[in-house]
């Protein structure tokens, strides 16, 4: 997945989503509607058609405008020709500084909104036991920030992540602080379902090239956690058989 902000150009965004290979795109319902910069025509930008809109509640510091924000999103993607589309990516962040998200009330949101009808995708914490609740309300999946928004930080909560991925009955997607494709491969090394990237992807210097990058890292990643990887071991353990060897 990847997002459609902090883009340099609408083109830029453009080349990025499709040299990504994404086939699910987040769009900020606020920044959208009121034309926010970098937003303006963003949602004619892309063929609906082919790429599955995610709305998304950024900007919401509470249940109750986050709820509001995913209904005029349900909304959006309707007249955008996605007609059964109930997506919604909650977000919950009163925190301005961090950005990071509210527990309590993404719970309090996920809860009516699934009452709702929608497929609800909750930006949290890395919180085992937060993640678990809300798989228990009817949530689509959970996403696990790896590090604060856009900090570039890479995965810094790999111990909770591995333990909400292990418990989850739902898919994962780890959503937030990835930089490089080795860390969007180490998410899915780990049993991620997906990631959602779009800073590190927007503020490169060759966004469109960096999408490529990503999307390749994706492939190994999940590749690799099919092959299953070798134990690790305190001690050596030779490649090449003991017996046979030439001796005097």
């Amino acid at each position: 997945m990847t997002g459609t902000g902090k883009y340099r150009s609408i083109e830029e965004m453009q080349q990025s989503v499709i040299a990504s290979g994404c086939e699910i795109v987040t769009v900020a319902v606020r920044r959208v509607q009121t034309k926010a910069p970098g937003h303006e025509g963003l949602a004619e930008a892309l063929d609906w058609t082919k790429i599955w809109m995610l709305p998304n509640t950024a900007g919401c510091k509470t249940a109750e405008e986050a709820i509001r924000v995913a209904r005029l999103g349900r909304e959006m993607a309707k007249l955008l020709g996605q007609e059964d589309n109930n997506f919604v990516k909650l977000e919950v962040i009163p925190d301005l500084k961090y950005l990071l998200p509210d527990p309590i009330g993404t719970l309090e949101a996920a809860e009516q909104l699934v009452k709702e009808g929608f497929a609800v995708l909750p930006y949290i914490n890395a919180d085992p036991l937060l993640a678990k609740r809300l798989e228990e309300v009817g949530c689509a999946t959970v996403m696990p920030l790896g590090s604060p928004i856009g900090s570039g930080q890479g995965i810094k909560n790999e111990a909770n992540i591995q333990i909400i991925i292990e418990n989850a009955g739902i898919p994962v997607v780890v959503d937030a602080g990835l930089a490089t494709p080795s860390e969007a491969s180490q998410a899915m090394e780990m049993g991620a379902d997906a990631v959602l990237i779009n800073s590190a992807i927007a503020g490169a210097k060759n966004p469109a090239a960096m999408a490529r990058a990503m999307s390749l890292g994706v492939q190994a990643g999940r590749l690799a956690n099919l092959a299953g990887r070798i134990p690790v071991k305190v001690y050596a353990s030779a490649s090449s058989p003991l017996s046979g060897t030439i001796s005097d």
